[in-house]
Parts: C-alpha cells; sequence; structure tokens
C-alpha cells in the first residue's frame, strides 16, 4: 500500500506509529522512499528496510519519534556498510555522533549515570531509552 498520498505527502496511518509521532520531513522521506523502493522491488519488506535506511541519513530515533539530524549521513556502522554489513544496528540513535551529542540526547531522556559513560554506552542507553519511550507511547 503506498504511503504517499496524493498531496505528495505522507499518509500518516499508513506510517509505523514512530513516524506518526514524528515530524512531516521525517514522515515524508520515509513515505516516498518506501514507495518508491516498493515499486522498484516489489517486496514490501524490503521497502520497509529502505525506507528506514534512508531515514536515518536525515533523522536520528530519540526517545519515541525521529528527529533531524545536524549533519546528512549513516546513522552508524551498519549504515555505512550497506544492506550486506556486518556490523550492527543502532536502531536509529545516530552512533555517528559526537559523543557531546549523545550525552545531550541522554540528558534529554533522563539517562541515569550518562556522565560516567563511554560513547558506546551512551548509544546502548539510549537505544534502550528509545524503546521503553516507543512501548510507553504505545500503550505496551
Amino acid at each position: 500500500m503506498p504511503k504517499t498520498g496524493q498531496d505528495d505527502h505522507a499518509r500518516k496511518g499508513e506510517l509505523p506509529s514512530t513516524l506518526q509521532r514524528s515530524g512531516q520531513k521525517a514522515q515524508d522521506t520515509f513515505a516516498k522512499t518506501y514507495d518508491a523502493a516498493l515499486e522498484q522491488y516489489g517486496d514490501e519488506e524490503r521497502a520497509a528496510r529502505t525506507a528506514y535506511a534512508s531515514l536515518k541519513h536525515t533523522h536520528e530515533k530519540v526517545g519515541d519519534h525521529w528527529e533531524e539530524k545536524e549533519e546528512y549521513g549513516p546513522s552508524d556502522e551498519h549504515a555505512e556498510g550497506g544492506r550486506d554489513a556486518q556490523a550492527g544496528t543502532a536502531a536509529g540513535v545516530d552512533a555517528n555522533a559526537s559523543k557531546r551529542h549523545l550525552y545531550e540526547v541522554a540528558q534529554r531522556l533522563g539517562v541515569e549515570g550518562r556522565s560516567y559513560m563511554t560513547k558506546k554506552e551512551l548509544v546502548d542507553a539510549i537505544k534502550k531509552a528509545n524503546a521503553a519511550a516507543t512501548r510507553r507511547a504505545r500503550g505496551s
């Protein structure tokens, strides 16, 4: 099912819940990429993976929604390596951002002990906080 409507914007009801709570640019990025990938590949799962990959170049997951990144680029080693990369994904966390940025995101999310964390520990803690925020937002 197409994610973009006649007005060339995302159809909110067709988007994953985290994107429904995100800004228009995040929604449109996902929807337009999804539609193009679905047309090209004919596979909904591959289209969704492609759309998330595109979204992660321009946005990062913060809590239960996506926010625009300061700089365009891959969010983690998996995104850098492409579809066949062996590295794990950071689940929307911009693991390539500076430690300072990650600290600020962790602070906004109320991550305890962030002052003593390494960059990798901050990424892991933000992933965990994001997952918890998404579960709360979905009521599960």
